[in-house]
């Protein structure tokens, strides 16, 4: 058994599901009782068919109950009775299977939504973002559909087969065994259509995780495909994958929409075969009239639902394939293990890269064995050409990536020992790209925080020179910016990010090319800056724009996965090294 196979993908659910079986086997014994009462009208009818033929011979002679009007009377009655019964427990087992299907609905999003934030930033880079939002929202609602309308009708078919199979041999053996012919043969066809269906559906899912993707990724490049003109190749594009969903879904579409029709033929032929042989049974005084009504009636509530199984079946590998995908995505372990040590404080420590070697694929080794050291309460700034691991250095900083050998101490502690969390959040990252919520200019700077420190909140904004544009809106700090921040500037929403960072107040502050956005003079100012937004913490800063660090107390420039030099500005210009080299190109003395 494969891995795309949908009875696989169900028992994983299953288990998966373990703290709501309780409830799931109340809702079934809910769906059970209802299908008791459900189907005791027929048989009441084929009683009532024998207290009008022949009133002195039937079931309710046995009770003692003689006089026609009393057995009609007694039949309403409970008639009545059985139907109020069927209808409460109707309403019991609605209301059990939607509540579980919302609960597991709510429960899985926030399960398989908390294990996608848990996991590498190795595997979000090989995700594609619409396909992930696909996984999360349409999945777990294919999900829930099935929960919610699926399970509750095998139920009911399973319990009514039993049931009234079992008032057929009661009645007639010979025509039991008759109508009990074409399950086996629905059974292999269902199976026959649920194997076929599996992969196809499986494909489905895959096809529209692709087509929301795109969408996702052209609508966060609406400006880039609009300054290029290229609407209408965009459109061709979603429009080709669009096409390839559609024909996933009619050929799964072709293959489910067979299997009404061969399973009404099986239907209609045991209906067909208990008229025949019940009426000549009838004649032959073998059964009574009534008998032979019931018979009429059962055999329709006894093999009609099984004309559902189309639906069922369409809907069951529909879900599983979704169930699969959601599985798959919780099933994933981060390979970034945390750290045990939670008692360490002490990060206005120098941090230490000792003989790091690092690599993102085998062929390709960013670091060889580099060492360095970025001393406490300094500003230490990372230089070299494009393509030199600058940034990487900050990843394994934060533990986004792993060294493959070699350890990055804090003080004398290493990383690996210290919580993740803890670790980040005494960490403040200015990124080159900058990230902003849909939300207020507030809320982005105090982020995560939920209620803000006004000082502290307009220190950050005067620091990272934001206030004046700021304060220039009409709601100043209240005012909202729009998802990723598409309200303000590329430079407005880098100050706001370092402002962001000063907010958290933390010891150690990282600068990954912070300013690239930024104007000459906004960029001279934050310079200014500097001193006091680094009072007292530890500070790393990447830059491309030399410029931009030369009031670093210490300058560490790499290449080829090594370090090629360190000092302060005036040290390295004098060395004639590659720093030499690379301000005299950024200065214009010479041409790269």
């Amino acid at each position: 058994m494969n891995d795309t196979n949908s009875l696989k993908s169900f028992l994983r659910f299953f288990k998966f599901a373990r703290k709501w079986r309780c409830k799931i086997y109340l809702a079934t014994t809910y769906s059970v009782i209802n299908k008791l009462f459900d189907i005791a009208p027929e048989i009441l009818l084929g009683i009532a068919v024998d207290v009008v033929t022949s009133s002195d011979n039937n079931f309710l002679n046995l009770f003692g109950i003689h006089d026609s009007k009393d057995q009609v009377i007694t039949l309403a009655i409970l008639t009545f009775g059985i139907w109020a019964f069927e209808s409460i427990f109707q309403y019991l087992y609605m209301v059990g299977w939607r509540n579980i299907a919302q609960s597991i609905e709510h429960d899985v999003r926030r399960d398989l939504y908390s294990n996608v934030q848990s996991l590498d930033i190795r595997w979000h880079e090989n995700q594609k973002l619409g396909n992930i939002t696909s996984i999360i929202n349409d999945d777990v609602n294919q999900l829930e559909r099935f929960i919610n309308n699926g399970i509750n009708q095998i139920v009911q078919i399973i319990v009514s087969t039993v049931l009234i199979g079992g008032v057929f041999f009661l009645i007639s053996p010979l025509i039991a065994t008759i109508i009990l012919i074409p399950i086996p043969i629905i059974f292999f066809i269902s199976m026959f259509f649920q194997k076929n269906l599996s992969p196809k559906y499986l494909d489905v899912r895959k096809s529209v995780g692709d087509l929301n993707s795109s969408i996702f990724n052209n609508l966060l490049g609406i400006i880039t495909i609009k300054s290029f003109a290229s609407e209408d190749k965009e459109i061709d594009k979603i429009e080709a994958l669009s096409h390839k969903y559609l024909d996933k879904n009619k050929g799964a579409i072709r293959l489910s929409s067979a299997f009404v029709p061969i399973v009404r033929m099986g239907v209609l032929s045991g209906f067909l075969a208990t008229m025949v042989l019940g009426s000549l049974m009838a004649l032959n005084k073998e059964i009574s009239a009534g008998e032979f009504a019931m018979l009429l009636f059962l055999t329709q509530r006894f093999l009609w639902p099984f004309t559902s199984l189309g639906e069922i079946v369409d809907l069951f590998e529909r879900s599983m394939a979704s169930t699969k995908r959601i599985l798959d995505t919780i099933d994933f372990i981060p390979t970034i293990k945390d750290g045990q040590e939670g008692g360490f404080l002490k990060f206005d420590q120098s941090i230490s890269f000792n003989s790091v070697n690092f690599y993102y694929n085998k062929k390709n080794t960013i670091f060889d064995s580099i060492s360095f050291s970025v001393e406490k309460n300094k500003i230490t700034a990372i230089v070299g050409p494009t393509g030199a691991g600058k940034t990487s250095l900050v990843k394994l900083l934060l533990r986004f990536y792993d060294p493959q050998l070699g350890e990055i101490l804090i003080g004398n502690e290493n990383i690996k020992n210290l919580k993740l969390n803890q670790l980040r959040k005494n960490i403040g990252l200015v990124g080159q790209d900058t990230f902003l919520f849909d939300g207020t200019i507030k809320d982005n700077i105090i982020y995560p925080s939920e209620k803000a420190d006004i000082e502290n909140m307009k220190r950050a904004a005067i620091l990272s020179q934001s206030i004046e544009f700021i304060e220039s809106f009409d709601k100043d700090f209240e005012t909202m910016i729009g998802e990723r921040g598409v309200k303000l500037s590329g430079g407005q929403k880098q100050r706001l990010a370092i402002a962001r960072a000063l907010y958290k107040n933390p010891p150690i502050l990282v600068f990954d090319e912070a300013t690239s956005s930024i104007d000459n003079h906004t960029e001279s100012l934050i310079q200014k800056s500097m001193k006091d937004i680094c009072k007292n913490r530890t500070a790393l800063v990447i830059a491309h724009r030399l410029s931009t660090i030369r009031y670093a107390d210490k300058i560490i420039v790499i290449d080829d996965g090594k370090v090629a030099e360190q000092g302060n500005h005036e040290d390295l210009i004098l060395e004639e090294g590659l720093y030499k080299k690379l301000w005299d190109i950024q200065t214009g003395v010479v041409l790269d």
